[in-house]
């Protein structure tokens, strides 16, 4: 990599930390001072890749727009319209496409089209206090959907971390810690474990909904660790609560039989969010509460 190229990225860097902290209002700094912020992905214990690393080559698009057929960060289709939207978020839609980014060693400029979730906040947004969920997040102003919101940033682990850090956990904990697995043509599921509980981003502060108004899609810009990146499923107004569905359905497909699961004979937390459709609890992944390997003392 060019020195050129580090000292972009470095100056994209601090730039994104810096609008970062300029949209999350002040609320957060009064209530949250002791809460280490990155804006991006940092890497934990067990990683099997630094997130921090570039490992993706770059389009060669100088003369021309980066498209489809003759950028090769855009294998198939744009994967934003010209209002920075993303495409394919409607009801039609059966399943989240893979999206990919420019990114730094790209020869397009920074006013690429294909250049959105690199470029961080571009909304005001609010960490408050609600009355039975703990903190939550709220947007200041309107959020046309299939807009970019923010990202869910934190440590990337191992899984043998994930078990350890689960099994520490009390009922009364919140558990951080995401899980995305993604299935490849070939058969193989990718697995990215993300936990912001020590460090990471406004992401942290999302509540569920069994009715959300954001909608999670992996996105990758400079390797295969993707960022897991937060767009408006549908509009949204000012003051109103920002929320995902921490199952990851895509646009929320429920199975009723999720509604009569219990967490390992244990009564699951109850789902505070108040929708008409609320299945009651709180999503759970099951795989994560295996029983942890012991040691090997032969």
């Amino acid at each position: 990599m060019s020195a050129e190229a580090v000292e972009k990225r470095s100056s994209g860097i601090a730039e994104a930390e810096e609008e970062s902290a300029a949209l999350v209002e002040q609320d957060v700094a009064r209530g949250l001072e002791n809460f280490p912020y990155t804006p991006d992905h940092v890497a934990g214990p067990g990683a099997d890749i630094d997130p921090t690393q570039i490992t993706f080559p770059g389009c060669a698009c100088v003369q021309t727009p980066c498209l489809p057929g003759t950028c090769s960060c855009l294998r198939h289709e744009n994967n934003y319209d010209d209002n920075l939207c993303l495409r394919d978020i409607g009801l039609e839609a059966k399943y989240a496409k893979p999206v990919f980014e420019c990114n730094v060693l790209c020869q397009c400029g920074d006013h690429c089209r294909n250049r959105v979730v690199q470029n961080g906040l571009q909304f005001h947004l609010q960490v408050f206090q609600t009355d039975k969920k703990g903190w939550g997040l709220q947007s200041l102003e309107s959020i046309p959907k299939g807009r970019f919101v923010c990202e869910y940033a934190g440590e990337i682990l191992g899984f043998s971390e994930v078990q350890r850090r689960i099994h520490l956990q009390t009922t009364h904990d919140p558990n951080y810690i995401i899980a995305v697995r993604e299935h490849i043509y070939s058969g193989q599921v990718m697995e990215t474990f993300v936990d912001p509980t020590y460090i990471g981003n406004i992401g942290r502060f999302l509540n569920h909904s069994c009715e959300p108004n954001l909608l999670m899609i992996p996105v990758r810009i400079d390797s295969m660790v993707p960022k897991l990146a937060l767009f408006a499923a549908k509009d949204i107004l000012p003051g109103e609560e920002l929320s995902y569905d921490y199952s990851g359905r895509f646009l929320n497909r429920i199975s009723n039989k999720d509604k009569d699961r219990t967490d390992h004979g244990q009564p699951r937390k109850t789902c505070y969010c108040g929708a008409p459709s609320c299945a009651t609890f709180l999503p759970y992944d099951s795989s994560l509460y295996c029983p942890l390997a012991k040691p090997d003392t032969s």
